[in-house]
């Protein structure tokens, strides 16, 4: 059976009987891919109790009903498990954490957003990583309260990626 290429939706083919199997598949799948929310991390077990319309995703090594489905979307329905083949940029949105997995280069991770540039209401608040700012040093009149502030600021603006770590 021929299927699509992403999704591995099957295509009806002329002449086919009984269509509607074919059909009603694809929609199981498209239903299970399209907006998917899952809730939990990858697991190598299906749950005890998978509740229908929601995804789990496939660990590396997959057991029982999952086994041969590696980093696989599953999808609970009446009939059994549907699965979906991961590609790169595909997402799903995680209930619990409130993150989306993604996966890229054969693994999923969480809750990284990738972007070259954020903005709120059409402003830059975030961009590239800036060259390292080095520490208050040195000048004729210690002000150590200051000289605790910037240094506060600056651990923040580095621990966050804003600026690089000093050398």
């Amino acid at each position: 059976m021929l299927t699509s290429t992403r999704l591995g939706l099957p295509f009806l083919s002329a002449g086919q009987a009984q269509k509607e199997l074919t059909h009603n598949e694809a929609l199981l799948l498209l239903d299970a891919a399209v907006q998917a929310c899952c809730g939990a991390a990858p697991a190598n077990a299906p749950p005890q109790s998978p509740e229908n319309g929601l995804v789990y995703l496939c660990g590396n090594n997959p057991t029982g009903a999952w086994q041969g489905r590696p980093n696989s979307v599953a999808c609970h329905t009446e009939n059994g498990w549907r699965f979906i083949a991961p590609f790169d940029g595909l997402e799903l949105f995680d209930r619990d954490s409130g993150r989306n997995w993604r996966f890229a280069s054969g693994a999923w991770s969480l809750g990284i957003a990738k972007a070259s540039e954020i903005q709120v209401n059409g402003i830059k608040v975030l961009g590239a990583q800036q060259p390292s700012i080095l520490n208050a040093t040195g000048g004729t009149t210690v002000d150590a309260q200051a000289r605790n502030t910037l240094e506060q600021v600056l651990s923040a603006l580095r621990a966050h990626g804003i600026i690089a770590q000093p050398q």
